[in-house]
């Protein structure tokens, strides 16, 4: 009898890739962290450099700079999971109830496309809509209401606008997930809810919802462990000078401070605390999962 090794190589030779991406890009670089402990130089290298413990914590943790980082990163990834999870599940809902096969496929194309966009092009198009000198969406708003908002200037408008530029561009890609699993839904469960006289809301909330609800929950607890991680790219490119108060987070400050001042040991240390804060989320995450849904959670 042949061993599960011998039976699925092909399958374990197509995991090496993946495997070594993880290994060289994720874990190996885990060993750095250990800076964050010490006064690195780079002409002493690691292990001369001085052992400081937790020194840049302290001063990370009492520097007047962290309210504000906290409360910036806290009040953008609450506000993307908020409205950022619940896009998806909504159009992997509507896309699950269309019945003409092309066109839904055309949708799904279509909401898919903005994914492979990079946030260079995403924040692009966002000035040409928003710019002040003849943006779309400041025209629109000047010949409608009367007033001209400078919106990638003023500080009130800058969450809103990464907020609907992170829905724009992940709502598609996140729906392949969801329509996979309704895809095992049972088609006589909906038939015998017509039958019952069940409407198209009601078979959704009864029979949909509860269907996805394992992987919404798995879903939920993986977007927790990204709570204090906004993403580098798009909060870098739509930040300026009058928006700074509102748009500086901890991916924008790590990079402030590690490469424009050159504080490799400060900056590493705000990295870590925002990774312990990651796991912490998650594994909580999980646990209320469990207690509330046995069949939930992911360990």
């Amino acid at each position: 009898m042949k061993t599960i090794w011998v039976r699925d190589k092909w399958l374990y030779v197509l995991l090496i890739p993946g495997v070594l991406y993880f290994l060289i890009f994720r874990y190996l670089p885990m060993g750095g962290v250990v800076i964050a402990f010490k006064n690195y130089v780079p002409f002493l290298g690691i292990k001369d450099s001085a052992w400081v413990g937790f020194d840049h914590f302290v001063q990370f943790f009492n520097s007047p700079d962290f309210g504000r980082l906290l409360g910036n990163t806290l009040w953008i990834s609450f506000l993307s999971l908020a409205f950022g999870f619940p896009a998806p599940i909504i159009l992997a809902v509507l896309l699950n109830e269309v019945r003409h096969s092309i066109y839904k496929k055309l949708v799904q194309t279509s909401v898919y496309i903005p994914h492979f966009l990079s946030w260079t092009i995403v924040v692009g198009l966002t000035h040409l809509l928003f710019s002040v000198d003849g943006g779309v969406i400041v025209e629109l708003v000047q010949n409608i209401f009367g007033v001209r908002i400078n919106f990638l200037a003023d500080p009130n408008w800058f969450r809103p606008l990464i907020i609907l530029q992170g829905i724009w561009k992940g709502a598609g890609w996140g729906t392949i997930i969801f329509l996979a699993a309704m895809s095992n839904i049972s088609s006589e469960q909906y038939e015998a809810a017509i039958m019952d006289g069940a409407g198209r809301f009601r078979r959704i909330w009864h029979i949909t919802l509860p269907a996805i609800r394992s992987t919404v929950v798995i879903m939920l607890i993986l977007n927790m462990g990204s709570v204090l991680n906004t993403g580098f790219d798009q909060i870098f490119l739509m930040m300026n000078p009058l928006n700074r108060t509102v748009a500086d987070v901890f991916d924008t400050y790590v990079y402030n401070v590690g490469i424009t001042r050159g504080s490799y040991s400060y900056s590493t240390a705000v990295g870590l605390f925002k990774s312990v804060v990651g796991i912490i989320l998650i594994l909580t995450t999980d646990f209320i999962a469990k207690r509330v849904d046995e069949d939930s959670g992911l360990f």
